[in-house]
């Protein structure tokens, strides 16, 4: 079981952007698909990005064309860069494998003026 650790959360204005770290423990990383999900408050947590081992990505509608994950196998690091960001992004971000593990902490986004 690979360990994770998510970071780069914050509080961004409406429109700003984010851009959140998931570090791997391990170099077995490069063997899973990733996928970064939210929870926001009084929601259940989904799904918003998904990142196979061969680098295809896939999103939720609410953050296609603003949302972009990637991955540095090298790093053994997963990234979601968040562009245009609405009140609605708010939610607790985790990264985890694709299907799910062990969730980690999780990393807080507020969007809010």
């Amino acid at each position: 079981q690979v360990q994770l650790m998510e970071s780069g959360g914050g509080l961004v204005q409406p429109g700003g952007s984010l851009r959140l770290s998931c570090a791997a423990s391990s170099s077995d990383f490069r063997f899973y698909a990733m996928g970064w999900y939210r929870q926001g408050p009084g929601k259940q947590r989904e799904l918003v990005a998904t990142i196979t081992i061969t680098g295809s990505t896939n999103y939720v509608d609410s953050v296609k064309g603003r949302f972009t994950i990637s991955r540095d196998n090298a790093k053994n690091t997963v990234y979601l860069q968040m562009n245009s960001l609405k009140p609605e992004d708010t939610a607790v971000y985790y990264c985890n494998t694709h299907p799910a593990g062990v969730w980690g902490q999780g990393t807080q986004v507020t969007v809010s003026s």
